[in-house]
């Protein structure tokens, strides 16, 4: 390798440290910029499984993952009195006890920071505005900063990447919508959930409730279909809006509590639910990890998973490369792809699982998890899927 590769990643979240973590420790010089003015707090319950696991093994932070486990024991279906009408043991959603993890988008995030902030350089609260390639190098226009010059930038900047839309153009074309809304929030733990997921379903539309931090506190959850909308991905006032019009006359179970708490949630986040399907994850000197490269969407659960795997390959193959990004991209895509597809499967029934359209549906649902063996060979079939999805890679050993 030449002198020491400088190498800018775009997005702080989870995808990004992990990838800087093992550049850094492979002897490049990263810096991360991030457009929040500091960590994002908030955010849904992501699972580590498979390969994943063996990356934090590999980081030296399992132990510190595993103790933040959110040891969710269920998932409880009610009516819009409030009465349970059906109900799934977190082990039968494919966590296998002992060996997944389940843990708060945050609490992860928190952990890969700390690990990272004293070797890496942070730019909070600034974005890439252009990225022009050059004989020596990429150079990049920011927000605030004065441009400067890297010899790789990566867009480890989630499912509406920037770096991705400067380089390969508009996200319509590659994004695969799965026709529904997804909106959390922070509030407080006033049913005194214990470690308990709730869901009230009707016709094409979703609220829950569940307990997060040791029941210290709660997240609420409005998911709807919807043909696809346009709204200003920065204004948090008009999602409320929209998540309160989708909700219009449905105010069974604790809906209208929950309305009322979103309106002054300051952890508020909406997205569409929707994955990323690219041909491609690199040009030149700029390549795509995690989300913005590949997002198997928020429901999936697998999106965390893949974006640690992401992180360790892309890193990986660079070193094994010694710098030669042409070689190691293309040895990066090689190994993800087979990984990725499978894992973006789960996505999509997990989609199809959690919105149901029609009451006759929402019945026979709640009819069959009443019945245990049913249920039994069901979640079999489902935990083994997801098992053999989230091992689907021989992880090197770089």
């Amino acid at each position: 390798m030449k002198q020491t590769m400088r190498v800018l990643i775009s997005g702080a979240s989870i995808a990004g440290p992990a990838l800087a973590y093992w550049l850094h420790r492979y002897g490049f010089d990263v810096t991360i910029i991030e457009r929040a003015p500091a960590l994002r707090t908030g955010g849904y319950g992501v699972d580590i499984r498979g390969a994943a696991i063996t990356v934090l093994r590999r980081m030296g932070i399992l132990d510190q993952v595993r103790a933040a486990d959110t040891h969710m024991t269920g998932v409880y279906f009610v009516n819009s009195k409030g009465k349970i009408e059906g109900q799934i043991s977190e082990a039968s959603l494919g966590n296998q006890q002992g060996l997944d993890i389940e843990i708060m988008r945050d609490d992860l995030s928190n952990i890969l920071y700390d690990l990272t902030k004293d070797t890496i350089k942070y730019i909070w609260g600034d974005s890439i505005t252009d990225i022009h390639e050059t004989e020596a190098g990429a150079e990049v226009q920011f927000i605030h900063g004065k441009s400067q010059t890297f010899d790789l930038v990566i867009g480890a900047d989630g499912l509406h990447s920037n770096v991705r839309t400067l380089t390969f153009g508009d996200e319509a074309q590659f994004k695969r919508t799965l026709g529904c809304y997804i909106s959390i929030f922070t509030l407080e733990n006033y049913l005194n959930l214990d470690h308990r997921q709730l869901f009230y379903t009707m016709p094409g539309k979703t609220v829950g409730m569940y307990s997060a931090h040791d029941n210290a506190e709660a997240r609420g959850m409005f998911l709807f279909q919807s043909d696809s909308l346009k709204y200003d991905r920065y204004d948090a006032e008009s999602q409320k809006k929209i998540v309160e019009n989708a909700f219009v006359g449905h105010m069974g179970w604790e809906t209208s509590h929950l309305l009322k708490t979103m309106k002054e949630a300051t952890d508020f986040y909406f997205d569409e639910i929707c994955q990323i399907h690219m041909p491609t994850w690199s040009k030149g000197r700029i390549a795509l990890v995690g989300d913005a490269a590949y997002g198997p969407s928020p429901l999936s659960g697998q999106g965390s998973s893949l974006a640690l795997v992401g992180a360790y390959v892309l890193a990986g193959e660079l070193q094994a490369a010694h710098g030669d990004c042409a070689r190691a991209f293309v040895a990066y895509e090689q190994e993800m792809r087979k990984f990725v597809e499978k894992n973006q499967k789960i996505g999509l029934m997990a989609a199809g699982s959690m919105i149901e359209k029609s009451k006759i549906k929402i019945f026979l649902r709640n009819l069959m998890l009443r019945v245990p063996t049913l249920m039994a060979v069901q979640f079999k079939m489902i935990s083994k899927m997801i098992a053999k999805a989230a091992n689907g890679i021989e992880l090197k050993d770089y």
